[in-house]
Formats: C-alpha cells, structure tokens, sequence
C-alpha cells in the first residue's frame, strides 16, 4: 500500500524514539516518493568514536544504490532550498542537526530556525524530516540537556505544525498524527 500521497511539493514529519523504526519509515516513504531521493546527513562521523560511526554505517548499508548522500551538519535551510520538484530529501535527522547547532545562543538560534521554516515553506522539493523525540523521559539535570530537549521540542512543533503529514513512530509502529490527532488551537511553539 502506497502511504505517500502524490504531490508537487510536500513536507512530512517523522518522530519517534529511539530505536523506534522512525529512519526505516521515513526511507519508505522516500523510496514510494518515485521522485529522486537525495539523503540528508546531519551526521559527523567521528572516527575516535566506534559505536557512533557503527550507526551512522547501519544507516548506510540500509540506502538503496541510487540514492544521492548529502553530508550536511548545519547548513540544511540551504540543501532546502536547493531542492528541485523532482526531488524527495531525506533529512535524518533533526536531532542531530540541533546537536551541531547547540553552541548558538538562542538569538541565533532563533534566526537558525527561521531559515530552516522559511525554507521548508518555499521549497519545491518533497521534504521527509526524521525527529528524536526526548522529552518523555525525567528533565535533564545540566543546563545543556535541557537546552537541547527544549530546542528540539519547540522545533518539532513548528515543523509538524506546517507539514502535510506528521508520523509517530513507536515500538515499530507508525501512526498517522495527522489523521488521529487533533492540532492545537495554538501551533506556534513556546518560548521558555
């Protein structure tokens, strides 16, 4: 059964936890894009780190051949906006990018994150972003674990509040937020 439904340009938003299946999903719905996939990594390979770079390989061995990779840590407004109509891109995932970006104090931050939105709302491309979701748990006890929880929450909420699709992706189960779910009256996110 074909989930991807056939649109010019089209945002989806896949979240989950850990190990939840989010990146399997969210390559599925690229693979049924039919358009030209082109694999975002917020990703650094870190070669002093072995159990890092066995994830980042386990996520390369499960890419098809002919999709293109983009190694793109911080600048992913720009890979965006670069997006053609007849591409899908694959970004995984936002966690990570927001990890590359966390040293920003929050006025950049805040410009940051307005020229990923401004981008996504002016491409042309289909757009699949992956989303850790970390803010189930017990609150972070330093500063910057709160920090990144925060930012990645506030983030997640802006860009499901404009997707087409929004996916949680649990325990290997993938629902449609868009189609259960109920979006507050309210979508902009909060600012602590």
């Amino acid at each position: 059964m074909n989930v991807y439904p056939k649109r010019a340009n089209l945002i989806t938003l896949v979240t989950g936890s850990c190990r939840s299946g989010k990146s399997e999903w969210a390559e599925g719905l690229a693979t049924q894009s039919e358009k030209s996939v082109i694999y975002v990594a917020t990703a650094q390979a870190d070669p002093d780190d072995l159990e890092w770079q066995n994830r980042i390989d386990l996520h390369q061995r499960r890419r098809p051949a002919d999709w293109k990779t983009l190694a793109v840590p911080v600048e992913i407004a720009a890979a965006i906006q670069s997006a053609e109509a007849s591409e899908c891109l694959l970004i995984d995932s936002l966690g990570t990018w927001l990890a590359n970006c966390l040293e920003q104090d929050e006025a950049v931050w805040q410009q940051t994150v307005q020229q990923l939105m401004a981008s996504l709302e002016q491409t042309s491309g289909s757009i699949i972003l992956v989303a850790e979701e970390t803010g189930w748990g017990v609150v972070p006890a330093y500063p910057m674990g709160r920090l990144f929880r925060d930012r990645l929450g506030n983030l997640t909420r802006q860009v499901g509040a404009i997707a087409h699709t929004v996916y949680l992706v649990t325990a290997g189960y993938a629902l449609d937020l868009t189609q259960l779910g109920t979006p507050l009256q309210n979508q902009k996110a909060l600012k602590l």
